[in-house]
């Protein structure tokens, strides 16, 4: 069975090479959607056989439909720049090609925070569904938070095996992040009709911190998971506060 494998970039020639190398022997294609890297992304993917079209960001979701819709095959396996495939989940996608018997398939995604292996918190298993038929379902969700949703009667099965997530080299890296997660999700909030509040800007931060830090054990990663915890706390804060702005119509 042929397979595409997409991916979306932006400035990511710190990542883009060691997701590629993954793919290597897996995908009959690999299509990069760049939008507008100044870097040397565009120039490693061409080295490396990606096609690459170039197209303005449109969004999180509409970047990745865009790019499944530009796929030349119908089984698409959708990764992230900064993602790549363990050996295990590389075999269990290969095999699986041979002879698909579902939809779609899930992945449990495990993530490297600077240079740290992350398991709770939420953090892990965070399964994905980024192996699919192109024909069942599409991406959705709330930017920049997406997610591949099949339709309904389709059917998943979950594959042995991590995607490998190298989200952040630093606690600067990781700031910055939540920083521009937070306005983009504002925004998004805001063009959907959704409301904050002086109570949501209470009660939400310290709901998000609960969850990750006790719910999810993440104080069993030690200082490392109080920073994740701390960080994504203040980032649902920031969240909310911008679209409490938005709502008074002042600028963020």
């Amino acid at each position: 069975m042929h397979l595409s494998a997409v991916i979306i970039t932006y400035n990511e020639e710190h990542n883009i090479r060691r997701c590629l190398e993954s793919l290597s022997n897996l995908a009959d294609e690999i299509l990069v959607v760049d939008s507008g890297s100044l870097d040397g992304t565009v120039d490693i993917c061409k080295s490396m056989g990606a096609v690459v079209i170039h197209q303005p960001f449109l969004g999180y979701i509409e970047q990745k439909n865009f790019a499944t819709s530009k796929a030349t095959y119908d089984w698409v396996l959708s990764l992230d720049a900064d993602e790549a495939l363990s050996p295990e989940l590389l075999a269990s996608i290969r095999k699986t090609m041979q002879n698909p018997s579902a939809d779609g398939y899930t992945m449990n995604r495990l993530t490297n925070y600077c240079g740290e292996w992350i398991r709770h918190g939420g953090w892990y298993p965070d399964t994905k569904l980024r192996l699919y038929h192109r024909t069942k379902g599409e991406w959705t969700g709330i930017n920049p938070h997406d997610r591949y949703r099949l339709k309904l009667g389709s059917s998943m099965q979950h594959l042995k095996g991590d995607l490998l997530h190298y989200s952040f080299n630093s606690l600067t890296d990781f700031i910055r992040q939540q920083d521009r997660f937070s306005t983009v999700g504002a925004l998004a909030m805001f063009n959907m009709g959704k409301k904050s509040s002086i109570a949501k800007l209470l009660y939400k931060p310290m709901a998000r911190f609960l969850k990750m830090y006790v719910l999810k054990a993440g104080f069993l990663d030690g200082l490392t998971g109080y920073t994740i915890a701390v960080n994504y706390a203040h980032a649902v804060f920031l969240k909310y506060l911008r679209l409490y702005y938005l709502q008074k119509d002042k600028t963020i």
